[in-house]
């Protein structure tokens, strides 16, 4: 079946700087679009960042932009998400997702940005 397994969250410290990863199986990553979204505390989920299936086009949302970057390795099936800079507004559980149509998600990677 279908699974999306996040890594990389943690506590960093603000200004600081994480990387993420999700792992995709059960389908032929190469041939879909991968999503990054976050959900904050107490506030509903929302788009980050789209990467195209070849890597070679993507989409950031206005709430990260200019402070993540989203790339993939499609021989290794992963997915990254780099952020910089970060604020404790951007404390959040991270999630990636794709449709293929149906949507499918992983459990998610808590992100807490704190001194």
């Amino acid at each position: 079946q279908i699974q999306l397994v996040e890594s990389g969250g943690g506590t960093v410290q603000p200004g600081g700087s994480r990387i993420l990863s999700c792992v995709g199986s059960g389908f032929t990553f190469s041939n879909y679009n991968m999503k990054w979204h976050r959900q904050a505390p107490g506030k509903e989920r929302q788009l980050v960042a789209i990467i195209a299936s070849g890597g070679a086009s993507t989409y950031y949302a206005n709430s990260m932009k200019g402070r993540v970057t989203i790339s993939r390795d499609n021989a290794k099936s992963t997915v990254y998400l780099q952020m910089t800079s970060l604020k404790p507004e951007d404390t959040a559980v991270y999630y990636c997702n794709v449709d293929v149509p149906e949507s499918y998600w992983g459990n998610g990677t808590l992100v807490t940005v704190s001194s």
